[in-house]
């Protein structure tokens, strides 16, 4: 499968409940017992924390394009990377692309299948994410896979340029994900959410926002692929609540 999206990437664009405590007895009673003190767990709060899942990386969380982005991402990609780097570059095209990467690296988190991320993730990236995977439970892990038809909105965030003193030189663009998720079953029975969604407490849980950074050398003579730095997933309801 990877390599079938490694083709798809090259191919497209670039290439590319409160607590008991003692307030809860009568006053008159005095507590005179010498047993060890039982804690106990608030089952409340840890239901809702299955519903929140932390950022996976050190990142910051991009939530909106930004319109003088926008500006230096077009002038970029049509004065710079089609002209010099690949003149069949087309950036529609690889943020498409980019959704079939964004669906494979998903479900492998979800199931912990590292190994099939060595082929399109950087080793650093895997480590880190290997550590924030580790710390989810079971329930904040289904949460991480996701069908790229259940996104519903996608931008490029950022697009850069970068060189060396030898002359190498790379392109990283950080691309952004609004994902619904059920949305591919909403849209096959008819039932689609209303326009104000994201303020509709039913459908919170299920709205989640996704960067991932991808980088490629296109120094000359090298031929490059797709790679991606960053994997971030993250509710925008609950960002504050993570801050």
């Amino acid at each position: 499968m990877n390599l079938a999206l490694r083709q798809v990437l090259r191919s497209q664009t670039f290439r590319l409940c409160d607590r008991f405590t003692h307030r809860n007895l009568p006053k008159q009673i005095q507590i005179t017992s010498t047993c060890p003190v039982i804690q106990f767990r608030n089952y409340c709060e840890e239901k809702v924390e299955t519903k929140i899942l932390p950022q996976l990386m050190e990142f910051p969380p991009i939530v909106w394009p930004s319109f003088m982005k926008f500006i230096k991402n077009w002038m970029f990609a049509n004065f710079i990377i089609r002209p010099y780097f690949e003149q069949e570059f087309n950036l529609h095209e690889f943020i498409e692309a980019s959704k079939h990467a964004v669906q494979v690296v998903s479900d492998a988190l979800q199931r912990s299948d590292f190994k099939a991320l060595e082929d399109i993730v950087e080793k650093d990236a895997i480590s880190a994410l290997k550590t924030a995977v580790s710390k989810l439970s079971v329930s904040q892990r289904q949460l991480l896979a996701i069908e790229k038809d259940d996104i519903f909105y996608a931008f490029p965030y950022q697009v850069g340029i970068m060189f060396d003193d030898s002359d190498k030189r790379w392109v990283e663009i950080t691309m952004c994900y609004h994902v619904l998720r059920g949305l591919k079953h909403m849209k096959e029975t008819g039932d689609l959410p209303p326009i104000s969604l994201g303020v509709q407490p039913e459908y919170q849980d299920k709205i989640f926002i996704l960067n991932y950074r991808f980088i490629r050398e296109f120094t000359k003579g090298v031929e490059g692929s797709w790679w991606v730095n960053i994997v971030n997933h993250f509710q925008p309801h609950t960002l504050k609540k993570l801050q």
